[in-house]
C-alpha cells in the first residue's frame, strides 16, 4: 500500500494524517515533544508503526504548519514537499465540514480566517486571540498548566461572577440583544471569582472575539458557513458560545469531525489537486 502523508508541524505538537494513493483515509495522530523536529519525526515513527506500514510505504510527504521550513532536506528519504499553510487549512476545512465554500476558521496559537470555495482558498485575516491567549492568561491568572487542567476547571466555573451582561446595565428590552449577552468580557469580576470562574471567563472572551470576528467577515460575503477547526474546537464550551452566536446572527458555525487535524488533511490533500490522483470517493 502506498501513502501519502499530510504532516501539520506546530511548535510543540505535531498532527499528522495519511491517504492511500487511491485517496482513502488511512488514520490521523497527533505527537507531542519538546522542538517540532522532534515532534515530526516521532509522529512519522508512530504512525508508520501503528499502521503496520514501512517507510518504504510512503511515497510522499507534505509539510505544512510554523515549523515546516525546519526541514532542510527530504525525511528519511522520502520525497517531502511543502504546502502554504493557509491553502491547507482551506482545503482541509473544506474536506472535513463537507462543504463546497465556507469560511474556515482555524483556532490554533492565534486564529487566521482563510476564504475557500470555487473561486479559491484566500486568507482574509487573523487575530493574535487564540489557543496561546488562553493558555498564557490561564497559567498566570489560574495555575492551570495544561489543556486538560483549563478544560476542568472550566467545567465548574460561573460567567456570573466574572462578565458582565446587559441585564446587569439595563432593564430595557433591546430587540437584537438578548439580555443574557455579554456587555463586557470581566467587567464584573468579583473578589469571590475563583480559578475556575476566571478560566471560563478567558475561555469565553476567547470565543466571543472570534465568533464575532467571524460573524462580521460573513456580513459583506455569501458565505454563511462558518469552519471551526484548530486544538480549541476540543474544548466542549465552544459549543454554546457558538450556538448563541448563531441565534443571534443567523451565521452556521460547524467543528466537523477531527476538526484539529484539518490542517494536516488539507496539507495530505494538496498532493492530490496538484496530481489530481485522488479519486472521488474519499471515505
Amino acid at each position: 500500500m502506498s501513502v501519502v502523508i499530510g504532516i501539520d508541524v506546530g511548535g510543540s505538537t505535531t498532527k499528522i494524517v495519511g491517504y492511500t494513493d487511491q485517496g482513502n483515509l488511512v488514520s490521523v495522530l497527533k505527537v507531542e515533544a519538546a522542538d517540532p523536529l522532534t515532534s515530526a519525526y516521532g509522529a512519522l515513527g508512530k504512525f508508520v508503526n501503528e499502521n503496520k506500514l514501512s517507510l518504504k510505504d510512503v511515497t510522499q510527504i507534505i509539510l505544512t504548519g510554523v515549523g515546516a521550513d525546519l526541514f532542510k532536506k527530504d525525511i528519511y528519504g522520502i520525497a517531502t514537499s511543502r504546502v502554504d499553510e493557509f491553502r491547507a487549512i482551506g482545503l482541509g476545512g473544506l474536506e472535513l465540514s463537507g462543504k463546497a465554500e465556507g469560511l474556515i476558521v482555524s483556532m490554533g496559537t492565534g486564529t487566521a480566517f482563510v476564504r475557500a470555495g470555487k473561486d479559491g482558498i484566500s486568507h482574509i485575516g487573523g487575530s493574535g486571540v487564540g489557543g496561546g491567549t488562553v493558555a498564557g492568561l490561564c497559567e498566570k491568572m489560574c495555575g492551570a498548566t495544561s489543556f486538560k487542567t483549563i478544560i476542568e476547571l472550566a467545567q465548574t466555573g460561573s460567567l456570573g461572577k466574572v462578565d458582565l451582561n446587559i441585564k446587569d446595565i439595563s432593564s430595557a428590552k433591546i430587540p437584537t440583544l438578548p439580555p443574557q449577552t455579554t456587555a463586557s468580557n470581566f467587567g464584573k469580576l468579583e473578589d469571590g471569582a475563583n480559578a475556575a470562574d476566571i478560566t471560563l471567563g478567558i475561555l469565553n472572551m476567547t470565543f466571543q472575539t472570534i465568533g464575532m470576528m467571524a460573524v462580521f467577515a460573513c456580513r459583506n460575503d455569501r458565505v454563511k458557513d462558518v469552519i471551526l477547526t484548530g486544538t480549541l474546537t476540543q474544548v466542549p464550551f465552544a459549543k454554546q458560545v457558538f450556538q448563541a452566536l448563531h441565534k443571534m446572527h443567523g451565521i452556521n458555525f460547524i467543528i466537523p469531525k477531527s476538526a484539529i487535524y484539518a490542517t494536516a488533511t488539507g496539507a495530505a490533500l494538496s498532493y492530490f489537486k496538484k496530481h489530481k490522483t485522488k479519486n472521488g470517493n474519499r471515505k
